[in-house]
C-alpha cells in the first residue's frame, strides 16, 4: 500500500469510493455522509490545498483522508483551544473492499507524519456517534476521547472528538 497526495485525476475514483461507503454507513445508522457530501468540489478543494491523502494499492484507491489544520469552531464545545495549531483528520474513509487491511490506520499514521513535518504536536479528529469502527480504532492509535459535540452544518447529529498529543516534535 502506498500513501500519496491525491490529484484532480483521482476525483472519479474518490466519488466511487464515497458511493461504496455511504450505503454501509447509512445501514449502521451513521448519517454523517450522504449523496451530496463529500463531493467532487470538496475533494477538488482539498487537492488544491495539498491536504487530500490516498491509500492506494495495485487494485485501486483503498482509502482517503483530508489532513488539514482547519478546526471546526464547534470543537470549542469540548474545551479545545482552537488557537493551538493542530492537524485535523477530515473525510476519513476506507472502501469496503479494503476493510480490515490497515488502511485507516495507515492514513492516521500519515496524519502524524504531516504533523511532525509542520512541527505540530496535536492531532484531532471527530467521528459520528454511530461510527463504532472509528470509536474502537482511535484509542488503539493513542487518541483520547475529549467529548461529544454537535456540528452546525450537520444538524441533528452528534460527534465524538478525539485528540492525540505527540511527545516529541523535531524543532
Amino acid at each position: 500500500m502506498q500513501i500519496r497526495l491525491a490529484t484532480q485525476n483521482d476525483i472519479p475514483a474518490l466519488i466511487q469510493l464515497v458511493r461504496n461507503v455511504v450505503p454501509l454507513m447509512r445501514a449502521t445508522g451513521n448519517l454523517q455522509w450522504d449523496e451530496t457530501y463529500p463531493n467532487a468540489e470538496v475533494f477538488s478543494s482539498d487537492i488544491e490545498l495539498g491536504t487530500l491523502w490516498l491509500a492506494e494499492t495495485e487494485a485501486g484507491i483503498a482509502g482517503v483522508a483530508a489532513l488539514t489544520t482547519d478546526q471546526e469552531p464547534d470543537y470549542e464545545q469540548v474545551g479545545w483551544d482552537l488557537t493551538e495549531k493542530a492537524v485535523v483528520v477530515h473525510r476519513l474513509a476506507v472502501d469496503p473492499a479494503f476493510r480490515g487491511q490497515g488502511v485507516a490506520s495507515a492514513l492516521m499514521q500519515q496524519a502524524e507524519i504531516v504533523a511532525k513535518d509542520l512541527d505540530i504536536a496535536v492531532l484531532r479528529v471527530d467521528t459520528n456517534t454511530e461510527n463504532s469502527v472509528t470509536q474502537k480504532m482511535f484509542p488503539k492509535l493513542g487518541y483520547v476521547l475529549s467529548g461529544e459535540i454537535t456540528l452546525r452544518y450537520r444538524p441533528g447529529l452528534r460527534f465524538l472528538c478525539y485528540e492525540k498529543r505527540l511527545s516529541a516534535i523535531a524543532v
